[in-house]
């Protein structure tokens, strides 16, 4: 599937009656997120993989959302924005990125669990209600064509027109365009993921005047060192946007 595949907008979700939803639950009873067990409702975990999911949530802080062990006040920054200030506004995220969020992240990414995007998108749009209540429309990271290709879908598209779906605010799939087809960021350290990056994305000239003065909702699935939001961020900017805040299913939280 192309890029561009998603440039148009899909109809809102329909809820099913509750007729339908019996009927589908007794041809495909719902099944756990995580591990596949039976569960009453569909998009839903089970108890026990629900408990171990590491949500973040507040306390936290104000800038990159880093969350605290206690509430240092609504203003308090970590450490590392009060000495390096993120380009971004300000950033959210639904879970801490690790051995059980890495398992649903890897098998929507990489696995065609594409009918899980329903979920992810409700829960993104509980953590980042404040986010998307100041952006006027939203832009996914985009992959380069080859990977495009290579895999079928952009994870984060989806997880874009998730949100819009709920929220009603424009997807702009291709507002930002991957220019370079970058080396996988995994293993490498901060400096060389920011290196890595350079160069990478651009702001689609069809995009160009709309842009301007708009507050920027950009989404990914994953925040690691936060050098491939912080490249992009600097070209939404860049590009004449009044605002850029980012919203992310999972993020590596630093100790």
């Amino acid at each position: 599937m192309l890029l561009r595949d998603f440039t148009q907008k899909t109809k809102p979700y329909m809820a099913p009656s509750l007729w339908v939803k019996l009927g589908l639950n007794l041809l495909f009873p719902p099944r756990c997120l995580a591990c596949g067990c039976h569960v009453e409702e569909a998009h839903r975990f089970c108890t026990g993989c629900f408990a171990k999911l590491a949500f973040v949530s507040e306390p936290y802080c104000l800038l990159c959302g880093f969350p605290f062990d206690y509430d240092l006040g609504e203003q308090a920054l970590c450490g590392h924005c009060m000495h390096n200030p993120p380009p971004y506004d300000a950033a959210r995220t639904v879970l801490r990125y690790d051995e059980h969020s890495r398992h649903l992240v890897t098998h929507f990414k990489y696995a065609d669990r594409t009918s899980h995007m329903p979920a992810y998108a409700a829960l993104m749009a509980r953590a980042g209600a404040a986010l998307i209540a100041q952006s006027d429309v939203i832009i996914p990271i985009p992959l380069h064509r080859k990977r495009l290709l290579a895999r079928g879908y952009n994870q984060s598209a989806l997880l874009a027109y998730g949100l819009s779906d709920r929220c009603h605010l424009p997807v702009w799939p291709d507002g930002l365009l991957r220019t370079r087809n970058t080396p996988p960021q995994a293993g490498l350290s901060r400096a060389q993921r920011l290196k890595n990056v350079v160069g990478a994305f651009r702001v689609n000239h069809d995009y160009a005047d709309a842009l301007r003065g708009k507050s920027v909702l950009l989404i990914d699935d994953v925040m690691t060192t936060g050098a491939t939001i912080h490249h992009a961020t600097n070209m939404v900017l860049g590009a004449g946007a009044k605002a850029v805040y980012v919203l992310t299913l999972a993020r590596t939280i630093r100790d």
